[in-house]
């Protein structure tokens, strides 16, 4: 699959690695300065399987679309993509801002990240995921033999399976999450997990599983 990945810094760069290496995915990176050494780093680390350009060309590519830039970049990065209609994206983003208790949400409760760019993207299927865990979890998601769990929710019953697979291809336990709205439920959720990690002394190497019975 060729999968078009705007962003290519932690969260993009590691996704691009796992799913080259691991699933043998074709991969372009949509990043602003295609030249810059850490993208060209990247490029060598992934040899053939990996080229950079615009966020437009790196549309054009992918059979898939996956955000991975900051909040403040998403809209504008989506701007520039051109018509999106019938594309795929996953949306790995989070609304994050700083106030005086610390880092937090920009919006929620009546509206979510995935339904702004949904909003951008129009004609586009929209899948919220890949923003509840860091980007560490995307690169080895397996606790001890126990795969952490990865949401995805999206309005596009028919395309579902389709994301689901190729975010299982990473190693993770999925779980369809249901509509699109319920992005407001998985961006607090990736709140907690920002939030214990880095303000409640657990660190970046632990995540959430599912267990049942």
């Amino acid at each position: 699959m060729k999968l078009g990945i705007i962003g290519a810094g932690n969260v993009g760069g590691t996704l691009g690695t796992a799913w080259a290496q691991k699933a043998g995915h074709d991969i372009f990176f949509g990043v602003t300065n295609p030249q810059s050494d850490k993208t060209q780093a990247l490029l060598r680390t992934l040899g053939g399987k990996a080229r950079a350009g615009t966020a437009a060309q790196a549309a054009a590519f992918g059979d898939m679309i996956v955000l991975t830039v900051p909040w403040t970049a998403a809209e504008a990065a989506i701007r520039s993509m051109g018509d999106l209609a019938g594309q795929i994206i996953l949306d790995a983003t989070n609304p994050l801002t700083r106030g005086s208790d610390g880092v937090g949400l920009a919006i929620g409760h009546s509206t979510s990240a995935g339904e702004k760019v949904q909003e951008w993207a129009k004609g586009a299927s929209v899948f919220k995921t890949l923003n509840t865990t860091g980007f560490g979890n995307m690169a080895n998601p397996v606790y001890g033999g126990v795969k952490s769990v990865m949401f995805v929710a999206g309005d596009d019953a028919a395309r579902k399976p389709k994301v689901i697979e190729l975010v299982a291809a990473l190693g993770f336990d999925v779980v369809d999450a249901g509509p699109l709205r319920n992005a407001r439920l998985l961006e607090a959720h990736a709140m907690l997990w920002i939030d214990l990690a880095l303000q409640r002394g657990l660190g970046r190497d632990w995540a959430f599983a599912r267990v049942k019975r």
